[in-house]
C-alpha cells in the first residue's frame, strides 16, 4: 500500500511536469529575458516566497550566487526574509510586511522581484509586489493553480508562471523545475550551450 502510494507521488509529479511544459514554456523564457536584462544591465534579482517557498527563494538566490551547472561569475541575486532579525521582528509585529520592506530599502529600477507562492494570496507577497512597482522594478511570480489575488496585481511588463495545479506540493515540485529552468536558461544565455 505504502510502495503504490509513492509510486503514485511520482506518476502524478511527472504528468504534471509533463502536461504544462508547453503551456509555461513561453512565460518561463520570458522570465529568462527579464533575468538577463537585469543582469546584464547591472541590476540584481529579489526573491522571496511564503513559508516553503521562502527556502525555494533562498536555493535560487544559491545558484545565482554559487552557480548552477557549471562554473561562472557570481550573478547578483539575494533571498528575502532570511534575516533572523527581520524575522524576529515580525514576530513581534504582524501587521508590518517586512518582505515589502526590504524591497523598498534594496530594490531600484531595473531589479527583479522573483516571487514564489503556490496560493498567490499572502497579504506579505502582495504588498511586496507593490512595493516593486513603486521602485520600477519588474516583478516574476511562480504560482499555484490560478494565481490568487497576485495575478490581478501584475503588469503587463511583469511575468507570471502560474503551475496549473491545486495541490501544494506538486506545485512546489514543479516549481523546483522552473527555477532550475530559469538557472540554466541564464547560464546558456550568458555563456552559450554547455558541452556534455
Amino acid at each position: 500500500m505504502l510502495e503504490q502510494r509513492i509510486q503514485q507521488h511520482f506518476i502524478d509529479s511527472a504528468d504534471l511536469k509533463y502536461q504544462s511544459a508547453q503551456g509555461l514554456e513561453a512565460p518561463i523564457s520570458a522570465a529568462v529575458q527579464a533575468m538577463l536584462a537585469c543582469i546584464t544591465g547591472g541590476g540584481k534579482m529579489l526573491a522571496c516566497g511564503s513559508g516553503v517557498s521562502a527556502a525555494q527563494a533562498q536555493m535560487f538566490a544559491a545558484l545565482c550566487v554559487c552557480g548552477f551547472e557549471r562554473d561562472r561569475p557570481e550573478l547578483a541575486a539575494l533571498a528575502l526574509s532570511s534575516d533572523a532579525g527581520y524575522l524576529g521582528h515580525a514576530a513581534s509585529s504582524p501587521s508590518v510586511h517586512y518582505v515589502a520592506r526590504q524591497v523598498r530599502a534594496l530594490g531600484q529600477a531595473g531589479d527583479v522581484l522573483l516571487l514564489l507562492t503556490v496560493t498567490g494570496n499572502e497579504a506579505s507577497l502582495l504588498e511586496a509586489v507593490d512595493a516593486a512597482h513603486e521602485r520600477d522594478m519588474m516583478v516574476v511570480a511562480l504560482t499555484g493553480h490560478t494565481g490568487g489575488s497576485l495575478a490581478a496585481r501584475m503588469r503587463e511588463m511583469d511575468v507570471l508562471i502560474c503551475v496549473p495545479h491545486e495541490r501544494a506540493a506538486r506545485v512546489r515540485e514543479a516549481h523546483t523545475l522552473v527555477l532550475h529552468c530559469l538557472c540554466d536558461g541564464i547560464d546558456t544565455q550568458l555563456l552559450g550551450e554547455q558541452e556534455d
